[in-house]
């Protein structure tokens, strides 16, 4: 089973846990990122190309549980405007066991960090500006590769 989710919507955290708990999976490796207050952002926005974002997620989301043999894969990502404390993306692997559903996990969120196509804005003190990706972003990714 392969979850991708793009949304502007809050994300259900329960809920989509209780969509690969239901597997009876051996483990559930999750992950649930939220907006940093870093540096005094008030708020994140978040810019897709719809069709071509999901169509990266199903792609690694895919990977993954072949990869690690997965009996299900969650992905779902906000777009839009966004406060600290609020979750920007949850993913969590279904697996036999707990080393494939952790490995799957950290896999899935370093691949979303460089591959997955959104763009960034931090909103900080009444100005805006876009965010780069970070080396120690690609660093994270490469070491998936290959």
């Amino acid at each position: 089973m392969i979850r991708v989710v793009v949304q502007p919507d809050p994300i259900d955290i329960a809920a989509e846990f209780g969509v690969l708990n239901g597997l009876e999976a051996g483990g559930i490796a999750t992950f649930a990122g939220q907006v940093r207050r870093d540096d005094g952002v008030e708020a994140l926005e978040l810019e897709h190309y719809p069709g071509m974002t999901e169509t990266m997620l199903g792609r690694l989301a895919r990977e993954a549980a072949e990869r690690w043999s997965l009996s299900g894969v969650t992905v779902v990502h906000r777009v839009g405007r966004m406060v600290p404390g609020e979750h920007i993306v949850f993913v969590a692997a279904a697996a036999a066991h707990r080393a494939a559903a952790l490995d799957a996990c950290a896999y899935l969120i370093d691949r979303l960090k460089t591959d997955a196509p959104f763009w960034k804005r931090e909103h900080v003190g009444g100005d805006a500006r876009w965010v780069a990706a970070r080396a120690s972003d690609d660093r994270a990714a490469e070491r998936w590769r290959g």
